[in-house]
């Protein structure tokens, strides 16, 4: 009974930072989300140049964006493995729990880095408001 219990416990645990990463990693889209990227190419009236190096950025980071989903991905399985072999939380499930923990910050840096080349890329006018949709998408991303 107590071992079922554990079991459960851990089980719960994993799923909520699944949950977790799942919608750090592939958020869905909400009716009135800010999306940064609907702004810089609908409201900021980007030139030809700026268009071009917004699409270079665009691709380099959805590489490497897909990099960290796929570490990610092997994180979880490398936790399930450890679940169901230790049925504790044991030092491969705080490896594992520790991994993924690394691998979400940096992909969250890795974002910050993109959404500051991307401004950098911006006209004074258009990185006001820029930074405002992304001030707005941060809070709402929080409620």
């Amino acid at each position: 009974m107590k071992r079922n219990l554990i079991i459960a416990l851990i089980a719960f645990a994993a799923a909520l930072l699944g949950v977790f990463a799942g919608r750090a990693l592939a958020p869905a889209k909400q009716q009135g989300r800010v999306d940064i990227h609907t702004v810089l190419h609908e409201r900021l009236d980007l030139d030809a140049a700026q268009a071009r190096k917004l699409d270079a950025l665009e691709s380099e980071f959805a590489v490497r964006r897909r990099a960290l989903e796929a570490t990610m991905r092997a994180h979880n399985r490398r936790l399930a493995e450890a679940i169901e072999a230790e049925h504790r939380n044991g030092p491969a499930v705080e490896a594992a729990i520790d991994a993924t923990h690394v691998t979400m910050g940096e992909l969250q840096k890795a974002t910050l880095a993109h959404v500051f080349a991307m401004r950098a890329l911006l006209r004074e006018d258009q990185a006001r408001i820029f930074d405002e949709a992304v001030t707005k998408a941060l809070v709402e991303e929080q409620q």
